[in-house]
């Protein structure tokens, strides 16, 4: 199978780009033998992932239509288009597109190949002005093997007697057969030699065009409609050589469509038939909780059992080419954590326990978790978030409380969740970015998740026999907890007076190199802004993040500090759309569509996120409001898009129909987004049970009951405080063995003080200055017995009044 030699013009093409992120369905087999995932929107297939989830292989394939007097017509720009999945809960999916000018029709049926990695989509073609026999139909393919629209070779070749459309790039290859014998055929070159252009500009398909190597490549092929034959099969076969990719697309376009379907059908209904009973029928007619729970099954992988990606899209990707590898086809352990949550609630306990497995698989060696991985495990972006580290230990615990993780199993993850522990007492409580992927500094988000992290890892760890350390990570919680508001409350600002309220938890308040003065202090550097447009000041930056001091155990729901954040966020980041309020993620966020509604690309304007409204509809249900929580439920619902798909963002302006941004509808930024329909999911679970599903226990139980408090505060040089109130002890915690040589009388009386080293690599000691009067300074430095040097700098921390925080 040699690829001809007559090569089309205008290599290597324009430079390549991806598709709408604006999916109306997201689909696979639930097979192992078909590691194939599809995306559709528009009315047309777009990317097509194969041998993995995270290997985009297509840009698009959709059909031209041709016929009298120089007619064109394509329809994902030409037509209207409904879409409606086979039945409740199973994302095989017929589409109906309807010629703008009334001219045809075309309905499809699309499913993948249970046996083997074939995308399969039945195509009926009806001329609703003149005769069928009056018109050309045009399948137009454009290959992006493996993440990459550059760099493909595409040609029209034969194989056992059978004429298919070819590309290969990579080590994958596809085959486009057609169950009706392909017309005229061509592979060219994107924007000069593809048949889009041939046929828009003259009609027909240049038979010279054969082949086109190494570029942005197009395959075009005329099906074989006639007067008899108005229903065609399209098989595309993938495999990791043309031979391959062409045996398979023949032998599934030899069974047929309809064995395919069943056997696709049978198998979303035995994974919906396992699931906890949440139905519920939305304002479209749609079941959206089996809408839900498929799109979460649609997002794992096949290879590695336990891995989802975070949306089989990439945002704006109209707007971005190669360089964009990842788009969110990744695994972030933050939102894995969340889909597994979504499996729990839905009953799933098996699925959330494989996701589980894989965490463990991919820890590193110091006990933290990469920002973000391809499936099989490799890291991405290089950055550490403080949440992603402390989320896997609260999914172990939510698992074992569930009765998923009895103590004989619990045996065999106990050294991931020791070695998450570990790092998260080394490392924490300040992140390196917050769960925005942004900022650094003190979070309440992220110090939610570290501080009920920490708790669940210490019951786990209890329960396996292991007091000593769990009780060091409730002391290391407490310490952190008794600290959040000075850390991240701030009072008599000018939100706060806006407002009418005494203060709030701001978004994030920067590091600080002596121990967070105060959030009221310095700049919070505000991403995707203008150069000239970044720092402001961390009291102005409000975020609906505050919320998960409740979601996450640590505050009551009507604590005062909470109430007044509430009224900040809805004065700052309420937006009020037709389907109801939506949220903001922060005040001045810049990832989203430009004012003109021009895409993101770098800079931008952030625009509501729906899953927000989740969120908030979960802090309602915990403060006792289900009638608020239900009708947030509605509103988040008919955020959806086209087939009942949730959007990271929601457009917040007038209607701007030439750029496809209409008020209330998905922006141009990911969809579905997995974690936003996990909420979903979860959300349901916890309207049906009138409890939040996923509220860890223990911060209710320690702080909210018992108002558990620490008797001392910690000092590192990671995190040098400056003050401690009266009546606290002094905790210093180094990395290696040492003597704190120490004075709270400026040296006229001396105390040396050895560390012990704990079960975590910890080398601490309690100074005793809880009797010290306030206005005492504590002076103090160390003496390093394995290197027998002096640190030769002082430290000092100073004693404030009791009720100083």
């Amino acid at each position: 199978m040699a690829v001809t030699p007559i090569v089309a013009k205008g290599a290597p093409g324009i430079p390549a780009r991806w598709t709408s992120s604006a999916k109306s369905g997201v689909g696979t087999a639930l097979s192992a033998r078909s590691p194939l995932w599809f995306t559709t929107s528009h009315g047309i297939l777009n990317d097509i992932y194969y041998p993995r989830l995270d290997s985009a292989c297509t840009r698009d394939l959709g059909l031209i239509v041709t016929g009298p007097a120089g007619y064109f017509s394509e329809e994902k720009r030409d037509a209207t288009h409904t879409v409606e999945s086979f039945e409740d809960g199973v994302p095989g999916y017929r589409l109906t597109n309807t010629a703008s000018d009334g001219a045809c029709k075309i309905e499809k049926r699309i499913v993948t190949d249970s046996k083997r990695p074939v995308l399969l989509q039945e195509i009926g073609f009806t001329a609703l002005k003149g005769a069928a026999t009056d018109y050309h139909v045009y399948a137009l393919l454009a290959p992006h093997l493996v993440n990459a629209g550059m760099g493909n070779t595409a040609w029209i070749g034969e194989h056992k007697g059978q004429r298919l459309l070819f590309a290969t790039g990579r080590g994958v290859s596809l085959a486009l057969a057609s169950s009706l014998p392909w017309g005229a055929c061509s592979a060219g070159y994107v924007g000069f030699s593809d048949g889009w252009q041939q046929l828009h500009d003259n009609g027909a398909l240049d038979p010279s065009c054969q082949a086109a190597e190494n570029g942005n490549v197009a395959l075009t092929g005329e099906i074989g409609f006639s007067a008899g034959k108005t229903v065609a099969l399209l098989a595309l076969g993938f495999g990791a050589s043309p031979q391959e990719a062409a045996d398979l697309a023949l032998a599934s376009l030899k069974e047929g469509f309809e064995p395919a379907a069943k056997t696709y059908v049978e198998n979303w209904r035995k994974f919906q038939a396992g699931l906890e009973k949440l139905d519920r029928r939305g304002a479209s007619g749609l079941n959206t909780y089996r809408a839900s729970t498929a799109v979460l099954a649609t997002h794992l992988s096949i290879a590695r059992p336990g891995a989802a990606v975070a949306s089989l899209s990439i945002p704006w990707g109209f707007n971005k080419g190669d360089d964009d590898l990842g788009g969110y086809h990744l695994v972030w352990p933050r939102d894995l954590v969340e889909t597994a949550g979504g499996f729990l609630a839905a009953g799933d306990g098996r699925q959330a326990l494989q996701i589980l497995t894989y965490l463990r698989s991919i820890q590193q060696p110091d006990g933290h978790w990469p920002q973000n991985v391809w499936s099989d495990g490799t890291a991405y972006w290089p950055g550490i978030q403080m949440d992603e580290c402390a989320f896997p230990p609260l999914l172990a615990d939510a698992l074992r409380r569930a009765g998923h993780l009895p103590k004989s199993k619990l045996a065999d993850f106990l050294a991931m969740i020791e070695n998450a522990a570990a790092y998260v007492v080394r490392n924490g409580p300040v992140t390196g970015e917050d769960r925005w992927e942004e900022d650094a500094g003190y979070s309440p988000f992220t110090l939610a998740v570290e501080i009920a992290g920490l708790l669940a890892a210490a019951d786990m760890l209890e329960a396996c026999g292991k007091s000593e350390p769990a009780n060091y990570l409730r002391e290391t919680a407490d310490c952190w907890n008794d600290q959040i508001e000075r850390w991240t409350y701030v009072t008599g600002t000018e939100a706060s007076a806006r407002v009418g309220v005494e203060g709030y938890y701001v978004r994030i308040a920067p590091p600080d190199d002596g121990g967070a003065a105060s959030p009221k202090d310095g700049f919070v550097p505000i991403k995707n802004r203008p150069p000239a447009d970044t720092d402001r000041p961390a009291e102005a930056i409000i975020s609906p993040d505050a919320l998960a001091l409740v979601r996450f155990g640590l505050r009551a729901a009507d604590d005062p500090r909470i109430l007044n954040t509430v009224k900040v966020i809805d004065a700052e980041l309420r937006c009020d759309l037709p389907q109801g309020p939506l949220w903001y993620r922060y005040s001045g966020d810049g990832y989203g569509e430009h004012e003109d509604g021009s895409p993101f690309d770098g800079t931008g304007q952030g625009r509501p996120w729906p899953l927000l409204a989740g969120e908030r509809a979960h802090y309602e249900l915990a403060a006792g409001r289900k009638d608020k929580a239900a009708q947030l439920l509605e509103t988040f619902e008919r955020s959806a898009g086209v087939g009942g798909l949730l959007p990271e963002q929601v457009w917040d302006r007038p209607d701007m129909p030439d750029r496809e941004l209409l008020l209330g509808k998905p922006s141009g930024s990911a969809m579905p987004l997995v974690w936003a329909h996990a909420e979903h999911i979860k959300l349901l679970r916890s309207l049906r049970d009138g409890a939040v599903f996923d509220l860890p226990p223990q911060g209710v139980e320690r702080y909210i009951k018992q108002k558990t408090v620490a008797p001392f505060r910690t000092w590192r040089f990671n995190n040098k405080i400056r003050s401690i109130p009266a009546g606290k002890a002094l905790r210093v915690e180094l990395s290696a063995p040492g003597v704190v040589h120490w004075s709270s009388d400026k040296w006229l009386t001396v105390q040396d003080s050895r560390t012990v080293e704990n079960a975590f690599g910890i080398h601490l000691v309690d100074l005793p200055v809880d009797r010290l009067r306030p206005g005492t300074t504590i002076v103090f430095t160390f003496f390093w017995p394995e290197a027998m040097r002096w640190e030769n700098v002082d430290f000092t921390v100073a004693i404030d009044q009791p009720n100083g925080q």
